[in-house]
């Protein structure tokens, strides 16, 4: 059956292309032609893209162990968190999203969506290739015996790659560097040799699946650009000398600016050493990220949002954010989280714009926020439709 919004202002990930009769069938847009404005005040944009996200949390405020969550929550139980959390991020218009750091669950929960046992957004799921004391493995306390899986030798990554892309994950995450909520390391710790990373990055492009860096150091970034990564997360130990490759390399950077901030000003659950650390790696951010956006080094949308920092609705905010920081047109942060967002996730040709071949992705407003990102709050938010599907609001009609 085929649905239309018939004469709604239309923003298509790239440009605005006015009043429109959008049609849809199923998870296809088939027609976007021209037609009278009767939807005065509202627009389409594409769904946003979060290419950074976690989901391995409570849903429910304040309750449960806090940070033992993870460790005593059975992973039958974690399933519905993390549906319930991906969905609360779709209903303020965040319609793909990428967990960094998956386990099954995750990848799970994405195939539901994607099967229809469950209406949802598309999950993507990157499975972690962390070594023993490394970032990743420091999330889980030292001496707790059940732990994720590490890897310790060339062979060793290899093999951790082809069980993730067994277990059906989208892409690799591997680390670059320390980083602030693992336990008891630096940010300064070197993270896998670099023969340990050539191997895991060369076994996951022979499997199809991207490969993203965890770092905070120039020297964690010069590694990863070296290696043939395909993101760089954080990044923010990026400096002047690193611009041209970054540029050459046409290399997506996920800020992640607001979740740094928060925990560097420190308070409520957060510990301080996370606190201490965080306060290291913003201290000179904000100048080098500026002068490598001016410098033409590309930023995509990615929060490391898991709605208990920074919460559902938060990559509105980290938009907001990062159009400040880089002083750019509301025009340029909007596409940096639709078009550019799913270009970085080699999905350029299927998500993040508004036109015919392409899902059915798409968010009603309010105002027109690739004039005024203002507009793009949660209240403005009419509807959220993925795949075809209506998962929050309700389509105005005319």
């Amino acid at each position: 059956m085929t649905e239309a919004l018939d004469g709604i202002t239309v923003w298509n990930g790239t440009e605005l292309i006015g009043p429109t009769r959008l049609e849809w069938s199923g998870d296809d847009i088939v027609g976007t032609t021209g037609a009278d404005d009767r939807f005065p005040g509202l627009s389409v944009i594409p769904g946003l893209v979060d290419t950074h996200v976690h989901l391995d949390t409570s849903v429910l405020d304040g309750a449960g162990p806090g940070d033992a969550w993870p460790l005593v929550t059975p992973p039958e139980e974690k399933a519905l968190h993390v549906a319930a959390h991906a969905r609360k991020f779709a209903a303020y218009g965040v319609t793909t999203m990428r967990d960094l750091a998956a386990s099954p669950i995750q990848i799970a929960v994405g195939r539901a969506f994607d099967q229809g046992v469950l209406e949802g957004p598309r999950l993507l799921s990157s499975g972690p290739v962390g070594m023993t004391a490394g970032h990743g493995d420091l999330f889980t306390p030292p001496r707790f015996r059940d732990r994720p899986p590490v890897a310790d030798s060339p062979d060793e990554c290899r093999r951790l790659v082809r069980q993730w892309a067994r277990e059906g994950a989208t892409g690799i995450k591997i680390y670059t560097s320390g980083g602030i909520f693992s336990m008891g390391d630096h940010v300064g710790w070197r993270n896998h040799t670099r023969a340990e990373i050539a191997a895991t990055v060369d076994e996951a492009h022979a499997l199809r699946m991207l490969v993203a860096a965890h770092s905070h150091t120039a020297e964690g970034i010069t590694i990863a650009l070296e290696e043939g990564v395909d993101s760089i997360e954080h990044a923010t130990g990026v400096t002047p000398e690193q611009f041209e490759a970054l540029v050459a390399a046409n290399m997506p950077l996920s800020p992640t600016l607001l979740i740094n901030d928060i925990v560097a000003a420190g308070g409520g659950s957060i510990r301080e050493e996370a606190s201490d650390k965080a306060r290291d790696v913003v201290a000179g951010r904000d100048p080098a990220f500026l002068a490598a956006a001016r410098a033409g080094v590309r930023f995509v949308l990615g929060t490391d949002a898991n709605g208990r920092f920074v919460r559902h609705g938060g990559q509105l905010d980290e938009l907001q954010a990062m159009k400040t920081a880089f002083e750019w047109s509301s025009e340029r942060a909007l596409i940096s989280a639709t078009s550019d967002a799913a270009d970085s996730l080699g999905l350029g040709a299927r998500l993040g714009r508004v036109a015919p071949g392409y899902a059915a992705d798409f968010v009603v407003v309010r105002g027109r926020p690739w004039d005024e990102l203002g507009d793009l709050v949660a209240d403005n938010i009419v509807a959220v439709v993925s795949r075809g599907r209506l998962l929050a609001g309700a389509l105005p009609a005319a």
